[in-house]
């Protein structure tokens, strides 16, 4: 009887602290505000062939924000040099991982890939002239040929969406996600702090846009590019 007790009590004491131990994350749950921005992606392209890149939270282009924060770029836009021709600014995949999304725009298409390693995080790459028909579920190697840029009728822009804890998406700087070896060949060795190419949540918040729709209305006094040559 005695020893019938005590199990018991074990069973019950070992069930408590089974209650109190978190559960573990879910591999596609990624919170960049308590487990930072992992530097895991390759450059999407030719660093040579761009100019210059816009900051994070810019007003370049137009509205392009989650469901945290609201009238501001979040993502990089990237200009090619005066002496390059546009058209043939090569693309590629910046991470190993599967198409979620491969759709026309108004100018080319754009290709959605989340990450094999880190499949909370996905990469978006904008006016794309694809070089075959991407189908949701391909498998892409980091570096593979995307195809190219589709010309001089807007910049190359990039995006990575995280889903985050709330599962509603958050847009974090592809900057920051860049390994330090594509980071350097991006700044060509310059001393470029990663945090210069994006404006802070609270800089953005105390100088805020306005927009009309997703078109951003004059007067932003914060800078918009950082120059790379």
């Amino acid at each position: 009887m005695l020893m019938l007790v005590f199990a018991v009590l074990f069973l019950r004491l070992y069930s408590c602290k089974k209650d109190m131990d978190p559960s573990p994350r879910s591999a596609d749950v990624w919170d960049p505000d308590s487990q930072g921005i992992p530097r895991i992606a390759l450059f999407y392209s030719d660093p040579a062939r761009f100019a210059k890149v816009s900051l994070f939270r810019s007003s370049v282009g137009h509205d392009y924000s989650d469901f945290a924060e609201s009238c501001r770029s979040m993502k990089h836009y990237f200009q090619p040099c005066d002496t390059t021709n546009w058209y043939t600014v090569p693309l590629w995949s910046p991470i190993t991982g599967t198409v979620t999304r491969f759709e026309q725009e108004w100018a080319g298409s754009k290709i959605e890939i989340a990450a094999t390693d880190y499949p909370a995080f996905r990469f978006v790459i904008f006016h794309l002239n694809a070089a075959r028909l991407f189908q949701v579920g391909d498998r892409l190697s980091a570096g593979e040929y995307l195809g190219t840029h589709i010309g001089a009728q807007t910049y190359s822009d990039v995006a990575v969406i995280v889903n985050d804890p709330t599962r509603q998406g958050r847009m974090v700087s592809y900057i920051l996600t860049l390994t330090d070896n594509a980071y350097n060949a991006l700044t060509g060795g310059e001393t470029i702090e990663r945090e210069d190419f994006v404006i802070s949540r609270a800089a953005r918040d105390a100088n805020p846009l306005e927009c009309n729709g997703d078109q951003f209305l004059p007067g932003d006094v914060l800078p918009q590019w950082k120059e790379l040559k």
